[in-house]
């Protein structure tokens, strides 16, 4: 490997100084006569789907160096959505992909590194390392950590979606403190992505679908000995995809992209989905518009209903055969691009030939779905010119269709405390603006209010819409990524309490229904309220993110 991008820094009496101080750190002229691969880690004692990344990464280290590569460990940040929720914190979650994508490509750019190989496990962590590592194009691997097992409360097999529709009930009176206790200790039982169709698996499971990671990646649990092989086997493939010059905009394009829409949409994924593959799509150079998501959607149908959608969880989907069996059912119908390159050096078809459906109760057969239409739904409306996101698989029968009073909030401070005060009804739309990702900023994921809903057991009459967006464990008619938001002088800022707001969410419609006269009048005395927060970086977030209907990226 003559061309290594790192012979800028290990090679020739010019680099001499750069050989120095990696000598200082123990290494040999034998490891930097290697490839140097480095291995972004964003294993810290703050998420419990990081708490764990360091046996993995020494699992990869080893397969680098079973395969001649030198490994070398570097850092990224994360944040645990599910601590960060319901406080600032949360205003810093999806923002923080930005720093971790800038953070992998300084990284990798400044230290020459000839591969990469991505362990990361939850939200913004996934899509923020493969942004940062598509600027940099060199050979990558995703080797995440891995999802969770389900937890166990009165015998049912739960996830951290039941622990926030707990606090709903509590506050209902529906379960007593002692209870709540027995939902605290018993639904996240060991480290690992939390258990359900989450974000995080979400995109790890779309990782795979890219081939970017490899088969299993997206759906072994965290604590099986699979996990430390997949790490081991996921070094070696890094050091072949290096061999063979195959870097990860020859995998990451808008073919297999669009493999990634079709699983997306026949898991059932969380509605952060769209952020992610937008961004992600943007940095591989595909031009992907919110609009695709709704062709994807029509054309595929709803295979699995993983929690919050349904009873099941990941390592039920392991079980069953993991997401190549899925791309195989899919296959079946002609939806996926067989053809595609993947990080094994060899094709999905290739991948997928032998992958089997072990249980058609987890993974419907394509003849047997769920529904013939996908997860995820983008309605459009006077309220939503640009667009707006709903996991219809998670969506109750009966809220399909809905029209009711909008009760309206500027923040999703003052929406939840007036639902735990019992000051929502029987077919009310809860409307919370504000929380886009200019406005909020960063976006605030709105776990709390429509847990607390589910709760309270008023996920099936109740419909809530904003520009802010939900987490992969919310349920129920939750309508978020209203384009343009309200900082953004959005439609969504002139709704006003007790307007009725209609939701189709078959036809894809969402409107406020008022006059075109009423409509104009308002738009033309709108007052648009400042961002929350106003230093810091956030401030510099806020005046350089883009809407939530092109990934909430940054210009």
């Amino acid at each position: 490997m003559n061309n290594k991008k790192s012979a800028q820094v290990t090679q020739g009496i010019e680099k001499a100084p750069m050989r120095s101080l990696f000598y200082a750190m123990g290494y040999t002229k034998e490891e930097l006569d290697r490839p140097l691969v480095g291995i972004v880690s964003a294993k810290s004692d703050i998420v419990p789907g990081h708490a764990h990344l360091d046996k993995l990464v020494d699992a990869i280290k080893t397969g680098i160096a079973m395969a001649g590569g030198t490994p070398i460990v570097v850092p990224a940040i994360g944040v645990c959505d599910g601590i960060a929720m319901g406080h600032k914190g949360m205003h810093y979650s999806l923002a923080s992909r930005e720093l971790i994508a800038d953070s992998v490509e300084t990284m990798a750019e400044a230290h020459c590194f000839d591969a990469l190989v991505l362990v990361p496990s939850c939200d913004k962590i996934v899509p923020g390392m493969v942004m940062g590592a598509l600027r940099v194009n060199v050979p990558t691997v995703v080797c995440n950590g891995g999802p969770m097992l389900a937890g166990n409360v009165k015998g049912q097999k739960v996830s951290l979606s039941k622990m926030f529709e707990a606090v709903g009930a509590r506050k209902a009176n529906m379960i007593n403190d002692e209870e709540l206790t027995e939902f605290e200790q018993g639904v996240c039982p060991g480290c690992g992505s939390c258990a359900g169709m989450y974000t995080a698996n979400s995109v790890s499971c779309l990782c795979e679908a890219m081939g970017i990671s490899l088969p299993g990646s997206g759906t072994i649990p965290a604590v099986y000995s699979g996990r430390i092989q997949l790490a081991k086997h996921a070094g070696m493939a890094v050091m072949d995809m290096l061999e063979k010059d195959i870097k990860i905009k020859d995998i990451i394009n808008e073919r297999s992209i669009k493999n990634a829409l079709t699983c997306d949409m026949a898991l059932g994924c969380s509605s952060n989905s769209v952020l992610h593959l937008l961004a992600i799509a943007q940095e591989a150079g595909y031009d992907l518009k919110l609009e695709t998501f709704n062709e994807f959607s029509d054309r595929t149908p709803n295979l699995c209903h993983l929690a919050p959608a349904g009873p099941t969880h990941m390592e039920d989907l392991d079980l069953a055969g993991g997401l190549q069996a899925v791309l195989r059912e899919l296959s079946d119908l002609d939806l996926i691009d067989t053809e595609c390159m993947t990080v094994t050096g060899k094709t999905v078809g290739e991948n997928i030939r032998y992958a089997v459906n072990k249980n058609e109760e987890i993974i419907r057969p394509t003849n047997h779905p769920y529904s013939s239409t996908g997860g995820i739904a983008i309605l459009y409306g006077n309220i939503a010119p640009d667009g707006s996101v709903v996991k219809r698989s998670a969506v109750a029968p009966e809220m399909m269709v809905h029209s009711g009073p909008a009760r309206v909030f500027d923040s999703e401070d003052d929406a939840i405390s007036n639902i735990y005060a019992g000051n929502i009804k029987d077919g009310d739309v809860v409307v919370i603006r504000y929380e886009g990702p200019k406005g909020g900023p960063g976006m605030r994921e709105m776990l709390n209010p429509t847990s607390a809903l589910a709760g309270m057991k008023l996920d099936k009459t109740v419909a809530l819409i904003t520009d802010g967006r939900f987490s992969g464990a919310s349920r129920g008619a939750s309508i978020g990524h209203v384009a343009p938001e309200a900082a953004s002088g959005g439609p969504i800022g002139i709704i006003q309490e007790g307007d009725i707001i209609d939701i189709d969410i078959p036809n894809h419609v969402l409107n406020l229904r008022i006059s075109d006269k009423e409509f104009a009048h308002r738009m033309d005395h709108l007052t648009i309220l400042p961002p929350k927060i106003d230093k810091g970086w956030l401030k510099r977030y806020a005046g350089l993110v883009q809407g939530a209907n092109i990934g909430a990226i940054l210009k």
